[in-house]
């Protein structure tokens, strides 16, 4: 019980990690989109730099110089967490599957309520709250 409470707590907290670079990660991917040429520029423009690629440029080396411990702390992290995570993967991925195989449609369901004593139940729908797709729609 141990072993997987901290392999849980490893991937909730890599899963943190995540979601707090994850608005960095975007801005790094729209700011690379300035940086590249683009081929509507004239032959004059293509032979420098203009001021905003350069701009993005040195932003991103910026970046890259500030960020590059926590991704070298993050990828080594990952690393730890890979023989733990496909473990549990080849440990819990049949009874996962037998479990969902009984489930069935997750949109049957109400989302999960924390009851004061601190049960958690997970509601079934009535066929009354379960919303019919438009004819031709199907829900991916």
């Amino acid at each position: 019980m141990l072993i997987c409470d901290l392999k849980i707590r490893d991937l909730s907290a890599y899963i943190q990690v995540m979601k707090q670079i994850r608005p960095l990660i975007t801005a790094l991917f729209i700011t690379s989109l300035g940086a590249l040429p683009l081929s509507a520029q004239d032959a004059e423009e293509d032979e420098g730099r203009s001021l905003m690629e350069e701009g993005a440029r040195l932003f991103l080396e910026g970046i890259q110089r500030e960020m590059g411990p926590a991704l070298d702390d993050l990828r080594g992290m990952t690393e730890e967490m890979e023989p733990a995570l496909r473990q549990f993967i080849e440990e819990m991925g049949p009874a996962l599957s037998e479990l969902m195989a009984k489930v069935g449609d997750l949109s049957a369901y109400h989302a999960p309520e924390v009851l004061p004593n601190g049960d958690i139940i997970i509601r079934r729908k009535t066929p009354q709250e379960i919303e019919p797709l438009p004819e031709g729609e199907v829900e991916l």
